[in-house]
């Protein structure tokens, strides 16, 4: 089937049997989540509170690099010594990730909201034909009740995040795995995200990708990261 992506005046066509789905800035606007878990983790380890304008520049590449993230930053804030910072660092980070994945699970979903014309957008691809699997770098368990709560979890036929693989995005592993759970070939199978991560992923697995316009990539603009087609709205999608 042949999925048309529409670019202000411009259609293009690409010929896919599914597509791969990102979470985080693609589906959901998951700041606020991340900024009270973050907020609640930090207020425990007794540390300074970070500026949640931050924390989009931060998220993308899983848990693990986004507490490193958050506690280099807070540890430079409150004046420890920059030499000291990475022993520091590895020293919180248990801690960290800990009480983080209570307060995340606690509020999962609470601050969040979809992106305008997700559901209906989605709805009409899996209507139209074509089958749909989640993949992302947030935890699976944080993956799975997130979907639940924003109503989305019944429109893809896997699910997969971040610890569900031995790597994850911007590896091509976790988009080929999820190919071979499909029973898709890459080239045939669309990875739908909005950072370089996915479209790095994308490339290397051999799946074409477009990129929505208004997700976080790292605090970057998608423009120069060269998806097949940017869009503003995953309802901008139609299988044709």
């Amino acid at each position: 089937m042949s999925v048309q992506v529409t670019v202000g005046a411009q259609a293009l066509h690409l010929e896919v049997d599914a597509a791969i789905v990102d979470l985080d800035g693609t589906m959901v606007d998951t700041i606020g989540d991340f900024a009270e878990a973050i907020a609640r983790m930090l207020a425990d380890l007794q540390l300074p509170a970070l500026d949640a304008a931050l924390i989009e520049h931060m998220v993308g590449k899983g848990t693990e690099h986004l507490l490193r993230s958050v506690l280099a930053h807070v540890l430079a804030q409150a004046g420890h010594p920059q030499a000291a910072r990475p022993e520091a660092v590895a020293r919180l980070l248990p801690t960290a990730l800990a009480r983080y994945e209570q307060h995340y699970l606690a509020i999962n979903g609470q601050h969040s909201a979809l992106y305008a014309g997700v559901l209906e957008g989605l709805q009409a691809l899996r209507a139209g034909g074509l089958r749909l699997a989640c993949v992302t770098n947030k935890p699976l368990a944080f993956t799975r009740s997130l979907l639940a709560a924003k109503g989305l979890q019944g429109l893809f036929e896997q699910v997969f995040g971040g610890d569900s693989f031995a790597t994850k995005k911007p590896d091509p592993l976790p988009l080929l795995k999820t190919c071979e759970a499909l029973g898709t070939t890459p080239a045939r199978t669309l990875m739908l995200g909005d950072s370089s991560n996915d479209a790095q992923a994308a490339r290397a697995a051999g799946c074409p990708v477009v990129l929505v316009t208004y997700g976080y990539n790292h605090g970057q603009s998608v423009e120069a990261v060269g998806a097949d087609a940017l869009i503003d709205s995953i309802a901008q999608l139609r299988v044709v």
